[in-house]
């Protein structure tokens, strides 16, 4: 999948739809996930329709959820653009 054209919601949007699908999977409704993750019930709500959400209470949906992990592993193996940033990460 090619994300040149994606704007952020756009991004935010996936993610969101991402974790309400592992919420149904796991056979959690928006209130309990709210309660065991200490997000309120409007964040979520709001989160699961537009994508909106702070980082933190990203993490404490993500870690309720089991799949903190994923987030742990962002950005560890890096993706080179060109040898330049090759070597300038040796530096």
């Amino acid at each position: 999948m090619d994300y040149l054209w994606d704007m952020p919601s756009d991004v935010t949007k996936r993610l969101a739809s991402r974790m309400k699908n592992i919420r149904k999977r796991k056979k959690l409704t928006q209130k309990q996930l709210a309660g065991r993750s200490n997000v309120s019930y409007a964040t979520l709500r709001k989160f699961e329709s537009t994508g909106q959400i702070s980082l933190e209470s990203f993490v404490k949906l993500a870690m309720e959820l089991g799949v903190v992990n994923e987030i742990n592993e962002l950005f560890t193996r890096p993706v080179y653009n060109s040898i330049e940033e090759v070597i300038n990460e040796s530096k």
